[in-house]
């Protein structure tokens, strides 16, 4: 999987999205594979420059999704 198809995934999703489907958004299964062998790799062997591009890429999505679903509970209770 490249980051940008990843990067699509989560703007999509986020674009067409009710709070609720924030909150409950989980990555596909290939994405989570994709990560655990990164992180994995990176870990016992490290990783050539272009695949730490691409787990960089995968955290900072982590982390934006994070805040949008911290945002989303805020909006369920705040609303």
């Amino acid at each position: 999987m490249q980051p940008n198809k990843a990067y699509d995934e989560v703007i999509e999703f986020i674009a067409s999205s009710s709070p609720q489907n924030v909150i409950a958004f989980r990555p596909s299964e290939e994405a989570k594979a994709r990560v655990a062998d990164l992180i994995f790799r990176e870990k016992t062997e490290g990783l050539p420059e272009d695949e730490k591009s691409e787990l960089d890429h995968y955290l900072q999505i982590e982390h934006l999704m994070r805040l949008a679903k911290a945002r989303a509970h805020h909006y369920l209770t705040h609303s």
